[in-house]
């Protein structure tokens, strides 16, 4: 198949219209970079495959194959998508519109989901959950495009859908949105987090889910906190623990709220919090929720780790690291993200208990695969730890470890 001369320059658009260098473009579709620089220029044809892909991961509705093929060629009829049609929608439209829009999309491809809606739903969960455990180790801003584009179709697919299916549908869009926000979080987009998170809530409530959305709050609470604002993160986590709440949402506003009075040092309120959290977390009822399951899935004890984390804060750095080394042990060898979530926070409580070259060597391994996984939340630790290790500039650890911290945490190059 020979493309045409307007091909390359339509997936140059689309993909910047992404936020997506060509090096993360080429890892998201596993192709060679030169040879999709040399697509985008015109110099090299686009095979159907190449197409196929490119057009589902930027949502491209189609349009990207009919312009891969020139008129009058084999497959100029072949114009069946991938996945359900839905217009293309720019994340700021989505952002903007609302949940109204979202479900206007699905209405506007005239009932063809309808029929489609039952057997596509096992499907886009099976997605789900590939790209939640793709998130571990995958860069957000390669997966942001692709999770928009979810949500939109499983909502339009929730609008076309008989009233039996329609529920579930929108439910399962909720849970695309409310991961979509927490990708844009990582990727240091606030704007966008807060937007995705009202989103999911907003879904989830279309759903017959009156709950999700005070989930939602818990998420607005981690906004709160990686801004250092203990008494937004204490009020939005106090907000979703009504008795009328499912425990493990209420649990994980409790470990949210201890979280918010450890940065201000409130210690009885914070471990008070924590001993809440524990047990609803541990209740019955919370560990037989309905899948997906809200809230990690990747780390064992969430309070326990909660605990290692707030100890830290509360100027208990010996103990954090006592515990923080615990759990860490406990977390799975693929959940990258989480491990250096947790592990940054596990070195610095080593460094600030003068156990410097352990926290090197902790520091070390993560910082290795962090361009594997860049994190705006993690690098707020990193930063930390880079000003607490400072202290030991005399240290041939901290200094072997210097360049490594500096790349981390220089500006993104696009």
């Amino acid at each position: 198949m020979s493309a045409t001369p307007r091909f390359g320059p339509e997936l140059r658009r689309l993909r910047q219209e992404a936020g997506l260098t060509l090096t993360e473009f080429s890892v998201a579709l596993n192709y060679d970079k030169g040879y999709l620089s040399k697509v985008e220029r015109g110099e090299r044809s686009a095979s159907p495959e190449l197409a196929r892909r490119c057009d589902a991961f930027l949502g491209a509705n189609g349009e990207l194959q009919r312009l891969a093929v020139r008129p009058g060629s084999d497959s100029d009829t072949a114009e069946t998508p991938l996945a359900p049609s839905l217009w293309h929608v720019g994340r700021r439209a989505v952002l903007s519109a609302g949940t109204g829009a979202l479900i206007e999309i699905g209405l506007k491809l005239g009932g063809r989901t309808s029929t489609a809606a039952d057997p596509l739903l096992p499907s886009f969960h099976a997605q789900f959950h590939q790209l939640r455990t793709l998130g571990q180790s995958t860069a957000p801003k390669v997966l942001l495009p692709l999770l928009e584009t979810q949500t939109r179709t499983v909502a339009g697919l929730a609008a076309g859908a008989p009233s039996v299916s329609r529920a579930p549908a929108l439910l399962l869009a909720s849970r695309f949105a409310e991961f979509t926000g927490w990708m844009a979080q990582e990727a240091g987009d606030t704007g966008a987090a807060i937007g995705w998170t009202d989103e999911a809530a907003e879904l989830a409530r279309a759903g017959g889910d009156p709950y999700l959305g005070s989930y939602a709050l818990v998420r607005r609470a981690l906004v709160t906190l990686y801004d250092g604002d203990a008494a937004g993160t204490v009020a939005l986590a106090r907000r979703a623990q009504s008795d009328e709440l499912p425990p493990r949402i209420r649990g994980l506003a409790a470990q949210r709220e201890a979280q918010g009075h450890a940065l201000v040092g409130d210690e009885r309120n914070c471990l008070r919090n924590l001993d809440k959290a524990r047990e609803l977390l541990d209740s019955d009822d919370a560990r037989s929720g309905t899948e997906p399951a809200i809230g990690t899935t990747h780390v064992g004890d969430p309070a326990a780790m909660t605990t290692g984390w707030c100890l830290y804060d509360l100027g208990r750095p010996k103990a954090a690291a006592e515990v923080l080394d615990r759990e860490c042990r406990r977390l799975p060898p693929h959940a990258l993200r989480t491990r250096a979530r947790y592990g940054f926070r596990r070195s610095l409580a080593h460094a600030a208990s003068g156990e410097v070259e352990h926290a090197c060597a902790i520091a070390g391994e993560l910082l290795g695969v962090m361009p594997a996984v860049p994190s705006a939340t993690v690098n707020s630790d990193v930063r930390r730890l880079a000003r607490e290790l400072s202290r030991f500039r005399s240290s041939r650890a901290v200094r072997d470890l210097q360049p490594a911290l500096a790349r981390v945490l220089a500006p993104a190059n696009d």
